[in-house]
Formats: C-alpha cells, sequence, structure tokens
C-alpha cells in the first residue's frame, strides 16, 4: 500500500469518526460548557464573592491568603508584588464553589432529563394489562 492510500485511508476514518453523531453532541457539550464554566465563574467572583466579603465586615475575600515570604523592594524601592510567597486560599475557596455551583447545575440537568424519560417510558408503557388467558375446555369442565 503506497503513502497515499494510507493518508486517504486515515483521513477517511476520520471523516466518518468526525460525523458521527456522538462526537458533534460531544462537542457541542464542551463548547455549552465551557460558556456555562464562564457565567458560574462570574457569579461567583461578582456576585456572591462581595456578598461574602460584606458579611465578613468589608474583608476581600479573593485576597484572602497566607504569606509565606513577603514581597521584596525592588531595584527602585518599590515594593514588588511579584516577589510574594503567599497560600491563595480565598481564591481557592472561591474555585470551590465555582465547582459546586456547577455541579448543582448538571446534578438539575441530569434530574431533569431523568424525568424526562420517565415520562416517556410510562406513555410507552401500556395502559391496561393484558387479560389472564381464558382456561382451557378442560379446566372448564372441572
Amino acid at each position: 500500500m503506497s503513502a497515499p492510500e494510507k493518508k486517504k485511508s486515515f483521513m477517511g476514518e476520520f471523516k466518518t469518526f468526525i460525523a458521527r453523531g456522538n462526537v458533534m453532541d460531544m462537542a457541542v457539550g464542551v463548547i455549552i460548557g465551557g460558556a456555562f464554566g464562564k457565567i458560574s465563574t462570574s457569579l461567583v467572583n461578582d456576585v456572591i464573592m462581595p456578598l461574602i466579603s460584606v458579611l465578613t465586615g468589608g474583608v476581600d475575600f479573593s485576597n484572602w491568603k497566607i504569606v509565606l515570604k513577603a514581597a521584596v523592594a525592588g531595584v527602585d524601592g518599590e515594593i514588588d508584588p511579584a516577589t510574594e510567597v503567599a497560600i491563595k486560599y480565598g481564591s481557592f475557596l472561591a474555585t470551590i464553589l465555582d465547582f459546586l455551583i456547577i455541579a448543582f447545575a448538571v446534578f438539575l440537568m441530569i434530574k431533569a432529563i431523568n424525568g424526562f424519560h420517565d415520562k416517556l417510558k410510562k406513555q410507552e408503557a401500556p395502559a391496561e394489562k393484558p387479560a389472564p388467558p381464558e382456561p382451557s375446555n378442560e379446566e372448564k369442565l372441572l
């Protein structure tokens, strides 16, 4: 088999793979998931975290951190914040909250889809049970 035939066969297999419905559905899901992730992040950072900040006395939640090594002054005498080493647990907690919101939304979506599937199964199921078979003549005589 020559090299062009292998390439053509490979490309043909790739086209067949891409044309499958489940691959397209997955691609749409990834794109929508990315967009939903941005919405969820904005909800956490722009709505929920300011509310938590108000409840904690005006502390900026995203700036909560444990400083391991303080920032040092640069050559011009100004403090260089890039030299600080810190555990930024406020940002980490915001990310956890973001994850929980996404997980809850996915849970609600799956619950709704399962409910929809259950309704469809109930509609497809026969409403009446079939009548029991008639007794045979022998049973009637007995």
